[in-house]
C-alpha cells in the first residue's frame, strides 16, 4: 500500500462517520446555522435595511427578506466593487466568483473567508466518503484531473475575481498538488480546444486514476484521447477508477463514456455551483445527493409552482416532502439572503435529506400550457435509447409554433452517437414516454392540440460546433435541454 492511500483511510473513516451524524442531525443543524447567519447578517448593511435585530424566528425571516434573484442582488454588489465593507457579510469578500447569467450578463458571486470552506470541504468530503464506504483509497497515489477555469485572477473594486473552478484550483491541498494534472500553465489556456489538446498531451501517457469534469467535458476529451491513441481509455489508463461529475445530469452521457472507457467504473456526482456547494454523493448503492446541512448554508424551498407569485410559500426542510419539484432558494456565510439559485430539486429520501436536481427555472417548455421540464425529457429519451440501444451525444427541445392548419409540436435537435434503426418509431416511444410523465402534455396530444414530437438530427460535433460559435465551448458551459423559444433552435437548424 502507497503512502497517500495509506493515509486517506483513518481519515476517510472519520469524515464518513461525521457526514452520517450531521445527516441524522440536519434540522437541529439547520436551525443553529439560521441563528447564527443572523446574529452575523444583522451587522452588515444588508441586516440592518431588512431588520436583522428584529428576527427571532424563520417565519420572521420571511417577512423581512423577500426571494430574490442575482438581478435584485446587484445594487449591493455594486457597493462592494465600490469598497463597501459590511454590505452582505461581515467585511469584504475574498473573492468574487464570475459566472454567466442568462438574464444579468456576468455575475460576480461573493466568496467569503467563511464560506470558502463549504466549496473546499465538500469536494474534499464527497471523495473521503467514496473511499469510505468502498475501501478504495488506491487512487489517491495515481494521478488526478481537477480541470478548472483559468486560475489567472482579476481584480474588481480590489477583490480577486474569477471563475470558481479556478479559485479553487488556489485552494487544492499540497498533499495532492504532486498529483495533480493539468499543469497550471496549461489550465490558463483560454481557448477550449488548444487547451484541450494540452490536456490530451500531458495526461495521455501518465497514470490517470480520478477523473473530474462535468459530462460533456469528460466526453469530448475521452473522444480526442481515442482519437489520438486508437485506445479504450480502460488501455491507456488501467488504474482509472473514478470519474466525479456534476454540472449536468449525468443519465444522458453515461452509456457513451462507459463505452468508451471500455468498462464500468465507480462515479461520484456532486452539485456545486459559485454560490454554494449543495450536495454530493455518499453512497453507490443509493440514489440521490446528500444535502449539504452543515457547511453554514440554510436551506429553503418553494413549490414550482409558487416562485411567480409576489409572496411565493417557503419551506424549511422540517416541511418538506418527497417527489415534489422545489425551487432552491439559500441564505449563506457568503452573505446571500432569500437568494434563487434557478435550480429545482426534488427530494427522494427525508431520512436523511437526499435529493436529484430536476432542472433549471427558467429552462422549460411550457409555450402550449404543459410545462415540461428538464428531468422529463431526459427520462422520456434515454428510456427510448436504452431500449433500442441507441447513444446519444447530445441534445435539446423547442417548441413550434405552426399559425395555419399544421398543428403545433415539440422539436428535438439530437445528436446521435449511433442512429436509431426506425428514427419514427424511435421518436414514437419518447412521445409515448413524455406522456406518461407529463400529463398536461399528454392531454394536449390526445386533445389534438399538438402534434406527436419531431425528432431534427444534429450531423457529428454539431452541438461542440455550436457552442463555439457563440464563444461557449468547454469550461463550465453546457447546452440547455429546454427553450421556451426558438433562438436556439435558429442557431442549431445551421447543423441539421
Amino acid at each position: 500500500m502507497k503512502f497517500k492511500s495509506f493515509l486517506a483511510k483513518p481519515f476517510a473513516a472519520y469524515i464518513y462517520k461525521s457526514t452520517r451524524k450531521s445527516a441524522a442531525n440536519a434540522i437541529a443543524t439547520q436551525e443553529n446555522i439560521f441563528k447564527e447567519l443572523i446574529k452575523t447578517g444583522s451587522k452588515t448593511i444588508f441586516g440592518k435595511e431588512h431588520d436583522f435585530g428584529s428576527i427571532k424566528t424563520y417565519d420572521g425571516f420571511k417577512k423581512n427578506v423577500p426571494v430574490r434573484d442575482y438581478e435584485q442582488f446587484k445594487k449591493y454588489i455594486a457597493l462592494i466593487k465600490e469598497g463597501k465593507h459590511n454590505v452582505l457579510w461581515k467585511g469584504q469578500p475574498l473573492y468574487f466568483a464570475k459566472t454567466s447569467g442568462t438574464v444579468s450578463g456576468v455575475k460576480y458571486i461573493p466568496i467569503t473567508k467563511d464560506s470558502i470552506p463549504n466549496h473546499i470541504n465538500t469536494a474534499r468530503n464527497a471523495l473521503l466518503c467514496y473511499m469510505s464506504e468502498t475501501g478504495n483509497t488506491s487512487f489517491a497515489d495515481g494521478k488526478m484531473i481537477f480541470l478548472s477555469g483559468s486560475p489567472e485572477l482579476e481584480r474588481i473594486g480590489g477583490i480577486p475575481t474569477g471563475r470558481l473552478s479556478g479559485i479553487v484550483n488556489h485552494h487544492v491541498p499540497s498533499y495532492l498538488r504532486t498529483n495533480q494534472l493539468p499543469s497550471y500553465e496549461t489550465n490558463c489556456i483560454d481557448d477550449w480546444e488548444t487547451k484541450l489538446d494540452k490536456i490530451v498531451t500531458e495526461t495521455m501517457k501518465q497514470d490517470m486514476s480520478l477523473i473530474s469534469g462535468i459530462p460533456p467535458w469528460v466526453q469530448m476529451y475521452f473522444d480526442r484521447l481515442e482519437q489520438l491513441s486508437t485506445k479504450k481509455i480502460k488501455d491507456l489508463f488501467p488504474n482509472f477508477s473514478v470519474l466525479v461529475h456534476g454540472g449536468v445530469n449525468f443519465e444522458p452521457y453515461k452509456a457513451k463514456l462507459f463505452e468508451r472507457i471500455g468498462r464500468k467504473i465507480d462515479t461520484i456526482e456532486t452539485y456545486p455551483a459559485s454560490e454554494g456547494f449543495f450536495a454530493f454523493q455518499d453512497a453507490q448503492k443509493e440514489e440521490g445527493l446528500l444535502l449539504n446541512t452543515d457547511s453554514g448554508l440554510f436551506f429553503e424551498f418553494v413549490p414550482v409552482a409558487e416562485i411567480t407569485k409576489e409572496n411565493p410559500l417557503r419551506l424549511g426542510l422540517e416541511e418538506v416532502k418527497t417527489g415534489e419539484n422545489y425551487v432552491l432558494i439559500i441564505n449563506s456565510n457568503a452573505g446571500l439572503w432569500g437568494y434563487n439559485i434557478g435550480d429545482t430539486v426534488k427530494f427522494i429520501s427525508l431520512n436523511p435529506f437526499k435529493i436529484v436536481v430536476t432542472g433549471r427555472v427558467k429552462h422549460f417548455i411550457s409555450a402550449f400550457g404543459e410545462h415540461v421540464i428538464g428531468e422529463e425529457v431526459e427520462y422520456s429519451l434515454m428510456k427510448a435509447a436504452t431500449e433500442e440501444g441507441v447513444h446519444i451525444t447530445e441534445f435539446t427541445v423547442a417548441p413550434m409554433i405552426r399559425q395555419n392548419e399544421e398543428k403545433s409540436y415539440h422539436e428535438w435537435f439530437i445528436e446521435f452517437e449511433n442512429s436509431p434503426e426506425d428514427i419514427r418509431r424511435f421518436a414514437e416511444k419518447v412521445d409515448f414516454n413524455l406522456r406518461t410523465k407529463n400529463i398536461y402534455y399528454d392531454d394536449l396530444i390526445s386533445g389534438n392540440i399538438l402534434q406527436p414530437l419531431k425528432i431534427t438530427p444534429v450531423r457529428k460535433n454539431g452541438f461542440i460546433d455550436y457552442m463555439k460559435s457563440v464563444g461557449k465551448l468547454g469550461g463550465q458551459n453546457k447546452v440547455p435541454r429546454l427553450s421556451n423559444d426558438r433562438k436556439l433552435a435558429e442557431q442549431l437548424s445551421k447543423y441539421v
